[in-house]
């Protein structure tokens, strides 16, 4: 199923999505390779293994990398004793616009990375969980686990779609039209979420959400087919209170270990 998620062309309606959605914003420049901002993690003592883990974490679209920093995420997992590099990326909303975002997440950061890390997530808010999982639909084999922050899901007519045909199999149920438009990016990503968390799940997904959240329609209708451990809310909405206390349950999930490489 996986295989069958083409992300080159349904990148093409993702992208008159968030060019609706941005209105007359100006875009941002695009410079290769994408910036990003690296945190090392806890380093290793005499005759411990080094950091063999990496987190990269994908911002929202009014987010920057340095907000990873201001919010405590890569102190947060330290505390909790999480021996994981973490490299924030100024994956801002122009890569989509410009249909760049995966190749570059892929040729500046994660290839490189490989050579370096045994093990790599990838972390989104909102966007940046798009993101993830418009990434891992494309490389799933670059990816060992994804931890989705209030992500973009769908519109509202898409999920009610999904939700209203699957029923009692939540998205399993439900049936993508046929012919499936090369360029329907959200039922694409619904059909690729279908198979992404069909067991036996390769990728471990993690996903968590604000009470008060607008895409908590989608995302709930998404947690249904996880492990309720994967599933996480919060009192808030789409902001940095909740999403804060949503990594830092994540965290201590021991996901991404804890004093081991």
């Amino acid at each position: 199923m996986q295989g069958s998620f083409h992300v080159r062309f349904s990148l093409v309606l993702l992208l008159a999505t968030l060019a609706a959605l941005a209105g007359c914003a100006r875009l941002r420049p695009t410079p290769i390779p994408i910036r990003t901002v690296s945190y090392p993690g806890i380093p290793g003592a005499a005759g411990v293994s080094p950091v063999r883990t990496l987190v990269v974490l994908l911002p929202g679209r009014y987010d920057s990398p340095e907000d990873f920093r201001r919010h405590g995420f890569p102190e947060i997992a330290a505390k909790a004793g999480v021996r994981a590099a973490m490299v924030a990326v100024d994956a801002h909303l122009g890569y989509y616009y410009k249909r760049t975002i995966v190749d570059r997440l892929r040729e500046d950061v994660i290839a490189p990375a490989r050579k370096r890390y045994d093990r790599i997530w990838l972390a989104g808010i909102s966007l940046g969980g798009t993101g993830s999982l418009l990434y891992a639909a494309e490389h799933p084999e670059d990816v060992d686990g994804i931890v989705l922050l209030a992500p973009f899901l769908g519109e509202d007519k898409v999920i009610a779609e999904v939700a209203a045909a699957g029923g009692d199999r939540g998205i399993q149920g439900w049936k993508a039209p046929e012919p499936l438009a090369a360029d329907d990016f959200q039922r694409r990503l619904w059909v690729w979420l279908q198979g992404a968390t069909r067991p036996p799940a390769r990728i471990p997904i993690y996903l968590g959400w604000g009470k008060d959240d607008s895409f908590a329609r989608a995302n709930g209708l998404l947690a249904k087919e996880l492990p309720p451990d994967r599933v996480f809310t919060a009192k808030g909405g789409h902001d940095w209170k909740a999403w804060t206390a949503l990594w830092t349950e994540f965290i201590h999930t021991g996901a991404l270990g804890k004093n081991s490489g």
